[in-house]
Order: C-alpha cells, then structure tokens, then sequence
C-alpha cells in the first residue's frame, strides 16, 4: 500500500512529539522521494544553540546526505506547521517538489499565511504547497505545548 500524505503526516507528529519531549516547540518534518523517506528533523535550535537547526532545515540536510546532492528534484517535504521563510527559500534552493504541511502558521507562515515564498515570482524556483493535512492534530500539540509552558 503507498503511504498517503496524511499516513506521512502522522510520521511528521511523531518527529514532532520527539522535539516536545526534549523541551523544543513540537514541529517534525520530513523528505519524501519515490515513495521512501530520505530525511527525517524535528526542531532543534534550543538544544543544539543553532538558529537554523528547524525541522525542516534539518530534513533537508539529512535527505541532501541520503542522496548526496543537494538538489532534490521530485521531493515532497512534509511538516507538521507552515515554514517560515528560512525553511521555504531553503526548500526553494533544494528544489523541492511539493510541500505538504499541517497548521497554518498566521505569525510566521511563509507558504501562504504571511508570505508565499512557495509561489513567488522572484524566486528562480515554485513548489506547490498544500496546508491543512491533519491541522487539528498539528495545531493542538503546538497549542498544548504553548499553555503547558505558560502555566
């Protein structure tokens, strides 16, 4: 049986729970090519004092590894909140295929919310981005996550 978007989705909530349970916002990614995950990141920028080191990012890295390339032509990145504009001009670097993500972010989104770096003109590269896949979910682990840290 090929895995769904919303069966990879729920793979992108485990990454998430895994960031969460080492003290990081809950935010889990990962690369798909031809049916197989290549890379997999959840959010780390607190633990590894790196500003860059968001699920996405690290994704990306560990998929360019797997493929030994850079360019990923034919990927789909999922990820359980919409990239912020880092993460979508890295994906445009890469040359991701599609994005496929959860809750939408109204703060930082750069995929359709904020900005729409996914679909820019000025960008030598598009992707189609798709949000909404299992945002309940998504957007209930960031939101508990935030009320257990301000109690």
């Amino acid at each position: 049986m090929i895995p769904s978007d919303s069966d990879w989705m729920r793979r992108a909530l485990e990454l998430a729970r895994r960031a969460e349970a080492e003290g990081e916002v809950p935010v889990g990614a990962l690369v798909v090519m031809d049916g197989e995950c290549v890379g997999e990141g959840w959010n780390r920028p607190v633990g590894s004092c790196d500003p860059t080191a968001h699920a996405e990012i690290l994704a990306l890295r560990a998929a360019g590894l797997a493929r030994q390339n850079y360019r990923l032509d034919g990927a789909t990145l999922y990820v359980t909140l919409e990239p912020c504009a880092m993460c979508t001009t890295a994906m445009v670097h890469a040359r991701i295929t599609r994005l496929v993500f959860g809750a939408w972010d109204p703060r930082q989104g750069a995929a359709g919310s904020v900005f729409d770096l996914a679909h820019s003109s000025a960008l030598n590269h598009s992707l189609d981005a798709f949000g909404g896949v299992l945002s309940e979910e998504c957007g209930a682990l960031l939101k508990g996550f935030f009320q257990r840290r301000r109690e």
